[in-house]
């Protein structure tokens, strides 16, 4: 048993090292995540660390928390206004893209691998979620956005269709324990976990709002507390009750990114670095837990399967799923190609090895190759492939607000960002002729990464965010007034 000091000593190192890790992988073109695990496997039992860790419920358990965390974190980011468009090509991917993926990765692995149908269909269920942090970590480093819709649809299939992976991969690892289960109760189960995970993590949603700003905890630092407690809680009770923890608490994060309350940006913030640091460690245990001399043996197959993956049951989900949506053969091509495999697939991959699924070490082994394939072939290619298809967006990254606006009882206004778009009609207007009543206040404008402070004479310009001090009647007018277009 390694003593204390010398455990903390080497986290600290690794965690210093993933760090570094995430600014060399804007030069290589590679999600920082991908670095994250070749150095858990670097300080392995077979790498340079030589550290023996072989302990799938430890990485599971540690999994499953990040997982929770990142996806309430995904949900802190996600905007109801953004996702409503693409809200129902977003489910079809988070849904009938799964199945698609999981069929088809199952066919393909029942030929090649000599897998019953299940044995090949839970490994396509386990490999058929998508990972947005591995995919904007690439756009982020290469300087590029992709067109809004795509990024819109991107960010809600994967902050979606986590869930329905968990059931695909629990569902089938049932069926290969207990081969008698009807397939009825399966489907009972999987309305039970979206339904109750939908229902309770919108009513804690709202619950949690309530409870932040009326509150008022003499301890600033006890808000970020407060959020940790009740995301597990519901996690906890969700999971108990027979709903889906994981959609609940991304639902948590949609609600409380959609509201208004105190200390909104600072909470962001703090589960942004928890986020992250969640993914660091996830990934880190899950190096150590593998094996590189097991993933040589069948090299040639892997190959094949996470080909596959990338050039076959990926674009086919994604084509069917979209079928009737209003993208275009380019956005779906471009769709297909940022489906980046990351966190979840290796996360599930354990549930069948604590389960005593037979040939579960193989199936690991599989999902880990074909994450870590999915990363290095289509991460570097995604930013050129992009440009190619002309799916760029110029829109520059917007500067994050430098400041947070805490109200008190009896006042009714509130700091809110309102974006000009590039086809607004105040475009080219002074702020002056905005015509603000006298309590109505623009305290900033981001442009270009920096921060104006206006005055009368201050043009406005597309891409604009101004950050309005106002009540809420009056900023339900001028969001209006901002989003018309000039042809009006």
């Amino acid at each position: 048993m390694l003593p204390i000091e010398l455990i903390l000593l080497i986290t600290g190192i690794l965690l210093l090292l993933s760090i570094i890790s995430s600014k060399a992988s804007s030069l290589l073109g590679l999600p920082a995540l991908l670095l994250f695990i070749l150095i858990g496997i670097l300080a392995g039992s077979e790498g340079l660390g030589g550290i023996y860790f072989d302990d799938p419920w430890v990485a599971q358990f540690l999994g499953v928390l990040a997982l929770i965390f990142i996806l309430f974190s995904g949900g802190l980011d996600t905007t109801i206004d953004n996702i409503r468009p693409v809200l129902g090509s977003g489910f079809s991917l988070a849904t009938i893209g799964v199945v698609i993926t999981t069929v088809s990765v199952g066919w393909f692995s029942q030929q090649i691998l000599g897998f019953t149908l299940l044995e090949g269909l839970l490994l396509g269920a386990i490999v058929s979620s998508t990972d947005a942090a591995a995919v904007f970590s690439v756009l982020g480093s290469g300087g590029v956005r992709l067109n809004e819709r795509v990024e819109n649809v991107l960010q809600l299939e994967s902050g979606s269709n986590d869930p329905m992976a968990v059931f695909l991969t629990l569902g089938l690892t049932s069926l290969l324990i207990l081969p008698d289960t009807p397939i009825e109760n399966l489907l009972f189960m999987f309305i039970q976990q979206m339904v109750l995970g939908l229902l309770l993590g919108a009513g804690t949603g709202y619950l949690l709002m309530r409870i932040i700003n009326k509150l008022r905890l003499t301890y600033d630092g006890l808000y970020p507390v407060l959020t940790i407690s009740v995301v597990l809680i519901t996690y906890g009770v969700t999971t108990v009750v027979g709903g889906s923890g994981f959609l609940a608490v991304y639902i948590i994060g949609i609600v409380l990114n959609n509201s208004d309350f105190i200390h909104k940006n600072s909470l962001k913030r703090f589960h942004d670095g928890l986020a992250w640091l969640m993914q660091i460690f996830m990934f880190l245990v899950l190096g150590l837990l593998v094996f590189p001399s097991e993933l040589v043996p069948d090299m040639t197959n892997r190959v094949l399967i996470a080909l596959f993956l990338i050039f076959v049951a990926r674009p086919l989900s994604v084509m069917v799923a979209l079928l009737f949506s209003r993208f275009s053969f380019r956005e779906r091509v471009l769709i297909s190609w940022v489906g980046l495999r990351g966190a979840a697939p290796i996360v599930l991959g354990t549930f069948p090895l604590l389960a005593g699924v037979p040939g579960s070490d193989t199936i690991f082994n599989i999902v880990f190759f074909v994450v870590i394939t999915s990363v290095i072939i289509q991460g570097p290619l995604i930013v050129p492939i992009a440009r190619w298809l002309g799916l760029q967006n110029p829109r520059p990254l917007r500067p994050k607000s430098p400041l947070e606006y805490q109200p008190a009882f009896d006042i009714e206004s509130q700091l809110s960002e309102l974006i000009i778009p590039a086809d607004s009609a105040v475009i080219n207007l002074q702020v002056v002729d905005l015509h603000l009543p006298a309590d109505a206040l623009i305290v900033l404008i981001g442009r270009d990464q920096s921060f104006i402070v206006p005055n009368g004479g201050t043009l406005l310009q597309a891409e604009d965010t101004l950050l309005v001090l106002a009540d809420k009647s009056y900023l339900k007018k001028l969001r209006r007034y901002i989003n018309t277009p000039i042809s009006l």
